[in-house]
C-alpha cells in the first residue's frame, strides 16, 4: 500500500496536469513580467547613467541581464509546466510587486512557479517555506539560487473546525507577537520557523502552502495565521504589510482568511486569491485584533 506521502504527491501531481489547460497564457503571462522587468532594469540603468560621461554611459548600458531573471524568462518560455495560479490570480500580485519591488517577500510553498516571484522581486529577498524536503532538492535542482527552509505542520485539515475556535482565544488573539502566542501555547503559531522569518519585516506574504487537499494534509491554518501575526508584529513606522492567500475557494482558506486575516482588511479577491492589508498593530496599543 502506498504511504501518505505517496498519495499526497499524486495528488499533487494530477492536480499540477490539471491546471496545464491555461499553460499557453501564463507563459505568455510570465514571460511578458519577466520582459516588463528587464525593460524597467534598462530604463533605471539608462537614467543612472545620464550623469555619467559618455564612455560610462556605454558600459553601464552594456551591463548583463540579472541571473535570476534571465533563467526565469528561458525557463518558462521552454518548461511545459504552469504555475499554481491563474493569469488574472497572479496579476494581483504582479501589480502589488509592480509598486512596492524590491521587498521582503515571504511564501509558504516551493512550487512551478517560485522561480517567477523570485525574479519578479528581483533585488528584493525572496524566501519561500516548504513541509516537503524531497520537493525542496528538486526544485532547486533547477533553480539553485532560489532560497528554501523546510518547515514542519503540527496540523491536519481535519483540526480545522476546532482551531477555528481560537479566534476568540486571548493566548492567540490579544497580542501581535508570535513569541508569545508561542509562549501561550496558541495551537495555531508555527513553530520551528528559520531565523530568516524573524529577522525581516516581510512587506508581501504569499499563503499557498502547506497541502490541503485531503484530510490528512497539514491544512493552511497555521501558515494563515502565522502570516497575519508577523504583519501585526511589524516594526511602527516601516508600512502595512500585504498579505495573498492562494485557494479561498476551499473550507479552510475562506474560513481562516476571514477570521485571522479579517474581513476589514481584505481589499481584493480575484478567483481564488485574497488580499490583505494588515497594518502594524505595535503603531497604537489596545489595537483591536480586526477592525
Amino acid at each position: 500500500m502506498s504511504s501518505p506521502m505517496h498519495v499526497r504527491k499524486a495528488i499533487h501531481f494530477v492536480s499540477m496536469k490539471a491546471k496545464l489547460q491555461s499553460f499557453g497564457g501564463l507563459r505568455l503571462l510570465v514571460v511578458g513580467c519577466l520582459a516588463a522587468l528587464l525593460l524597467l532594469f534598462a530604463v533605471r540603468t539608462l537614467s543612472f547613467t545620464t550623469s555619467a560621461t559618455s564612455a560610462a554611459r556605454a558600459e553601464v548600458g552594456c551591463g548583463k541581464l540579472p541571473a535570476a531573471v534571465a533563467q526565469a524568462m528561458v525557463h518558462y518560455a521552454t518548461a511545459n509546466v504552469t504555475p499554481q495560479q491563474t493569469a488574472a490570480e497572479i496579476g494581483v500580485s504582479l501589480r502589488v510587486l509592480q509598486r512596492r519591488a524590491p521587498c521582503n517577500f515571504l511564501v509558504f510553498g516551493l512550487g512551478l512557479d517560485s522561480a517567477m516571484w523570485a525574479a519578479l522581486n528581483h533585488g528584493g529577498r525572496t524566501v519561500f517555506l516548504e513541509e516537503d524536503a524531497s520537493w525542496i532538492a528538486s526544485v532547486k535542482a533547477g533553480h539553485p539560487g532560489l532560497e528554501s527552509y523546510h518547515v514542519t505542520y503540527d496540523t491536519r485539515v481535519t483540526d480545522a473546525d476546532e482551531l477555528i475556535s481560537l479566534r476568540h482565544e486571548p493566548a492567540c488573539t490579544s497580542q501581535p507577537n508570535l513569541a508569545a502566542a508561542t509562549a501561550a501555547s496558541c495551537r495555531l503559531a508555527l513553530r520551528g520557523l528559520p531565523p530568516v522569518f524573524h529577522e525581516l519585516e516581510w512587506d508581501l506574504i504569499m499563503v499557498d502552502a502547506p497541502t490541503g487537499w485531503t484530510p490528512e494534509s497539514p491544512g493552511r491554518m497555521g501558515a494563515i495565521y502565522t502570516a497575519g501575526m508577523a504583519a501585526r508584529a511589524r516594526t511602527p513606522g516601516t508600512g502595512a504589510t500585504e498579505v495573498f492567500v492562494h485557494d479561498v475557494d476551499r473550507h479552510v482558506e475562506d474560513t481562516f482568511s476571514k477570521a485571522f486575516l479579517c474581513d476589514g482588511y481584505l481589499v481584493e479577491q480575484v478567483g481564488r486569491i485574497r488580499r490583505f492589508v494588515i497594518p502594524s498593530h505595535r503603531e497604537k496599543d489596545g489595537t483591536p485584533f480586526c477592525p
